[in-house]
């Protein structure tokens, strides 16, 4: 078992991303994880101008979410792909912090309207999560169409991507588990 903060990265009004991150945080959920689910819709967070370590008195909201970041041991951000890259509503919540991240792994799930499932957007936060120190993990999880993949309701309809999603998973808990155990070594800084 796992503490993962699971972010998502739309704001949009009709997001299918909300489909796609609620799925995944039933698929953690349901192998004993717990998730932190990161909505940035809820947070409502202005647009960075200073990072929580720089502010003097961080509202509450922020420190809960801190919190939240610096105690989990992974990182699943599950984003759309806005004109090739991610979307800055999931930029602007990661960049609130930084040491918080060093030496636990990410992975990132990515979905588009169209056939390529948000590929482009998945190599552009790999650059990001690198550069906060929790790299991603070797494979990533896209889903293509994702308004064919799910139904109205949230319920996945395209089974393919469970037997996808098993071994996508079964790779996070490996790469938690050993930087995890790397972390109880000591770290570099």
């Amino acid at each position: 078992m796992a503490q993962i903060a699971l972010f998502v990265g739309t704001v949009r009004r009709d997001r299918q991303g909300i489909k796609v991150a609620r799925w995944m945080e039933r698929k953690l959920l349901a192998r004993g994880h717990i998730v932190y689910f990161i909505d940035p819709l809820e947070l409502n967070l202005p647009l960075l101008d200073r990072m929580y370590k720089e502010m003097d008195n961080p509202p509450s909201m922020l420190k809960d979410l801190q919190n939240k970041i610096r105690n989990a041991e992974g990182y699943l951000a599950v984003t759309p792909e806005y004109n090739h890259s991610t979307s800055a509503a999931m930029k602007n919540t990661l960049d609130y912090f930084l040491e918080e991240y060093f030496f636990k792994p990410s992975a990132i799930v990515s979905y588009s309207a169209g056939g390529f499932g948000g590929v482009n957007a998945a190599q552009h936060l790999r650059l990001i999560f690198a550069e906060l120190g929790a790299p991603s993990i070797s494979s990533s999880f896209a889903i293509s169409r994702v308004r064919e993949a799910f139904d109205e309701t949230g319920k996945l309809v395209q089974e393919q991507y469970n037997k996808r999603v098993t071994k996508f998973l079964d790779e996070f808990e490996w790469y938690i588990e050993a930087f995890k155990n790397q972390r109880l070594k000591g770290v570099p800084y």
